[in-house]
């Protein structure tokens, strides 16, 4: 017999579609291959989880989110990355290489792979020494010891993935104890941190960045010790738009009771949500508003080498 509500009977399939849809976790690789300087925070011992690795384990099934942790970068290809909704980097250097960790580097396609994943709607979000990855004119394994490129703004002639984050690393001072200011409050995981974060981090120096920043937090160089912090105020963590994509980064993330704190576990969550396009913002550029001498950096140290 026909049935009397075929219209209704496929509106139920689809809206019970719908509601498995919505229901399902956040797909979430966590890539922290280590080419060049590796972290203490992402650094386990015989294969297993370093301690940032076993947070984020802990606030996965909490707050819905699948993490998959690796550090083979020969595992990147299309079909591969289209299994996340979003790819976060803890990485340094250059990441076609097998460098320090001796972990197998990203191949040529899988470089391309991961660019277009991100230019047709994949979010990315880069933590920490991410910004000190794929530098400018510098290949191969290892840290590169001349250092004094890295205090020139390219522009259009910086490396693509420098572009594609949206800032990148120039040096750090001795960690000490600074101020980071809030600059939207109202963007996902920022509402209820406060006007400002006080506490004792690896602060980077940054440069290169993209104009269509939309920033949310600030670097106060201001009575910060060290040469590498006279300069103006430049920006720490911002949110972007690549293609159909999303990006993000947050300079923090060096000392394990910075991934114990609320504050920074909220920061990188709502960023996270944000670039895999599970919550929505108002990110209108702001860098020449909050941070407009930004791009005007620090002269070189003696001791940075030539």
């Amino acid at each position: 017999m026909k049935s009397r509500y075929p219209r209704l009977f496929i509106g139920l399939v689809f809206a019970l579609a719908a509601l498995n849809l919505s229901a399902a976790p956040l797909r979430v690789l966590f890539f922290s291959k280590s080419s060049g300087w590796e972290h203490s925070v992402i650094k386990g011992d015989n294969g297993s989880l370093g301690y940032a690795e076993k947070v984020l384990a802990r606030l996965g099934p909490k707050n819905d989110i699948e993490f998959t942790f690796s550090k083979d970068g020969s595992l990147f290809s299309t079909a591969y990355l289209a299994q996340f909704d979003a790819v976060v980097f803890f990485t340094s250097g250059d990441l076609t290489s097998i460098g320090t960790d001796r972990q197998p580097g990203i191949t040529g396609s899988g470089l391309d792979a991961f660019y277009n994943y991100i230019a047709n709607g994949g979010g990315f979000l880069g933590l920490h020494s991410t910004s000190d990855t794929f530098h400018t004119n510098e290949r191969g394994g290892g840290n590169n010891p001349i250092r004094i490129p890295r205090y020139r703004n390219y522009g259009e002639a910086a490396d693509r993935f420098v572009k594609t984050l949206g800032g990148e690393f120039i040096r750090h001072g001795p960690q000490q104890v600074a101020k980071a200011t809030v600059v939207d409050n109202k963007f996902p995981g920022f509402e209820n941190i406060g006007a400002e974060i006080n506490v004792k981090e690896e602060w980077y120096t940054l440069k290169e960045f993209a104009s269509d920043l939309h920033v949310l937090l600030v670097m106060n160089t201001a009575g910060m010790q060290g040469g590498d912090y006279v300069r103006a105020n430049y920006p720490l963590a911002w949110v972007r738009e690549q293609g159909k994509g999303r990006v993000g980064y947050n300079a923090m993330g060096h000392r394990d009771e910075i991934w114990d704190s609320d504050s920074y576990q909220s920061m990188i969550l709502g960023q996270l949500r944000w670039v895999a396009k599970k919550v929505e913002a108002d990110i209108k550029p702001n860098l020449s508003e909050v941070t407009p001498d930004a791009n005007k950096l620090q002269p070189p140290p003696p001791e940075v080498k030539q």
